[in-house]
């Protein structure tokens, strides 16, 4: 799969939100670690700190968002739109 040219304003606001979730769970002590995370849900390692480090490296899937969403309680409506609370009641 070839990387795209560029991610829109949307994209990258999803992208921020995915990795201050996964560093705020990290933080909150309900992931061990970023390879925990990735391992858990089979996301490269390396593209994965790759894309952290620059939220416009072409990696980013949208998968890597479902273990947020099936497994911690975060709210997939706050994760693509920034609209309510991180969490679902």
């Amino acid at each position: 799969m070839s990387k795209p040219r560029s991610y829109t304003e949307e994209t990258l606001a999803i992208i921020a939100r995915f990795f201050h979730t996964v560093d705020f769970l990290i933080s909150a002590k309900q992931i061990r670690g970023k390879a925990t995370y990735c391992r858990a849900y089979n996301i490269n390692r390396l593209n994965f700190d790759t894309q952290s480090k620059n939220h416009s490296a072409g990696y980013f899937q949208v998968s890597w968002l479902l273990g947020l969403i099936k497994d911690y309680n975060v709210s997939a409506d706050w994760l693509l739109t920034g609209k309510g609370d991180m969490f679902k009641k």
